[in-house]
């Protein structure tokens, strides 16, 4: 048998075999996924010299990273890498018990496609039909880059040579990427102790491509960075039967959402692809019915990023809040005419602070106050933009300040773009990941700047950690993520390389077969081997 056919083969098992043990994010299943897939990996006779371990992401989080080792020559190592959390399965309906099951959903999947009235479902009928892709929740996001990458660790441990190979399965990619975070920060450290220099790193995340495939074949030499901006509004409440008394808050934010969706002041001039932002959410103070207008609200914006510095974004949205809320307080003062009341006319403007302003304040102004919010808000089963907006609402009661005004920052985990370095081990990297696409057998692979998807690459490449203490200064959550201002990114020449299908994250989610199986492991096995090399 072939090198090839052994390589397609492997992958294929590993995939269906992943696959079909269930790991949705948040549930039990992530958690003992981890502790299973490391038994699994010491019984696989394959990989009866490895070395396979497990740790948890944190002290008493139930989600555990896998890692495994196989020792060839030297101290080169090359890290295969990615996440084995999924997204719910709940989506697919009746379908739901054959969502992890790719062979037995398929043909039920196509069954229901029969009466498919959406582009994208007879899309998704003609694909299945054509025997070219294979259905299943979590095979194309990510299970199968997973498995291109023990289908490589697999034949070197069969054939060792220069170098080693470090495989590594996290969970949470999903949520907050609290499995990569916690690999990145003990990679230094392990590679210290068993003599090991991590040369290089391949991400195995999958690509979407709703056309012919040519986006999808790809490995990516970087990856996009993302932001969760935030403005937390504070009016001046009052009676609804007297408006021109007060300030609504939620006017104020709709304001300021309304000028931000789509800004092209925030869309990053230097992707070719460059998304503008957009709302991710936005919500009043109140909890009930009342006459009484919200006194506050905190709006969300998603921001995509490649060239741009976090502090150009921050500095770019103060500015666009305050474009919006001049024009709206001009446009009030006009309605304002003839009416009762001081309305508008008594606010000059709506000042625009920060987040590390404001606690400052609160600080002074109520010593030891924000400190018992982090210890409720480390208690609170909620997500990460929930609690900052809880955290930001009692720095601003504590810091004695008075509305309106608008507090910006950040609200969730920060990505940072990557980009392959000067660095030779990152040169080469590029040069090596080249040359496997080249080599690639049957439609053209390419190489592309940068992977639009979010991904761990943000903490195990080599991301500029110089903008991690702005951003930790204006998120209120910053203290509760077991992020630093330095060495929390691994800094490793990292590129992503994995399977490509369509519709992830829906019950149409499938995978092209053929680069899944058979082209991606054999680029990942010569990316990984060639990088082996001694230089």
């Amino acid at each position: 048998m072939s090198s090839e056919h052994t390589l397609a083969a492997s992958a294929r098992r590993w995939a269906l075999e992943l696959t079909r043990r269930r790991s949705v994010t948040g549930t039990a299943d992530e958690a003992s996924f981890g502790p299973w897939l490391a038994e699994r990996l010491r019984r696989e006779p394959a990989f009866g010299r490895a070395e396979v371990w497990s740790f948890p992401v944190a002290a008493g989080d139930g989600r555990h990273v896998v890692a495994m080792l196989i020792r060839g020559k030297g101290r080169r190592t090359t890290v295969l890498t990615g996440h084995y959390d999924t997204v719910s399965v709940s989506d697919y309906g009746e379908l739901e018990p054959f969502a992890t099951e790719p062979d037995a959903l398929t043909g039920r999947l196509q069954e229901k496609l029969q009466t498919a009235s959406s582009a994208a479902e007879r899309r998704a009928r003609y694909d299945l039909g054509s025997g070219a892709f294979l259905p299943a929740r979590g095979l194309l996001d990510m299970k199968a880059g997973l498995a291109a990458g023990l289908a490589v660790a697999e034949g070197f441990a069969a054939s060792p040579g220069e170098g080693n190979i470090l495989f590594l399965a996290v969970p949470d990619e999903e949520a907050n990427s609290a499995g990569a975070r916690a690999a990145a920060q003990k990679l230094p450290s392990f590679a210290s102790e068993h003599g090991l220099d991590l040369v290089a790193a391949v991400n195995l995340d999958a690509i979407a491509d709703d056309g012919d495939g040519s986006d999808g074949r790809a490995i990516a030499l970087g990856t996009v960075g993302k932001l969760l901006l935030t403005a937390f509004v504070a009016g001046r409440a009052t009676h609804a039967g007297f408006p021109l008394a007060g300030l609504n808050a939620a006017v104020l934010a709709g304001a300021v959402a309304q000028r931000v969706e789509w800004a092209p002041e925030l869309a990053d001039p230097g992707w070719s692809r460059a998304t503008p932002p957009s709302l991710l959410g936005i919500r009043d103070d109140k909890v009930g019915y009342d006459v009484t207008t919200p006194g506050a609200a905190f709006a969300t914006f998603n921001v995509l990023f490649v060239s741009r510095t976090p502090a150009e974004i921050l500095d770019r949205f103060d500015a666009l809040c305050r474009e919006a809320l001049a024009g709206v307080l001009e446009q009030l003062r006009r309605r304002a005419v003839g009416a009762s009341g001081a309305g508008p006319d008594a606010v000059a403007e709506v000042p625009v602070l920060r987040f590390e302003q404001v606690a400052a304040k609160a600080r002074s102004a109520s010593p030891g106050d924000l400190e018992a919010a982090l210890a409720e808000a480390a208690s609170l089963n909620a997500p990460l933009p929930e609690r900052c907006r809880l955290l930001t609402e009692r720095a601003w009661r504590a810091s004695g300040l008075s509305g309106p005004a608008v507090v910006t920052g950040f609200g969730s985990v920060p990505y940072l773009p990557t980009r392959l370095s000067q660095r030779q081990d990152a040169q080469r990297l590029a040069a090596c990941c080249e040359r496997a696409a080249r080599e690639a057998a049957g439609p053209t692979v390419r190489c592309t700047d940068v992977f639009a998807g979010i991904s761990d690459m943000s903490f195990l490449g080599e991301a500029d950690e110089s903008s991690l203490a702005l951003i930790g200064a204006n998120t209120p959550a910053w203290p509760l993520l077991g992020l630093a201002d330095r060495g929390c990114i691994a800094g490793l020449p990292i590129v992503n390389a994995g399977p490509w299908g369509r519709d992830y994250h829906t019950p149409l989610e499938r995978m092209h077969v053929s680069y899944g199986f058979e082209v991606l492991p054999r680029m990942v096995d010569s990316i990984a081997r060639r990088m082996l090399q001694p230089c």
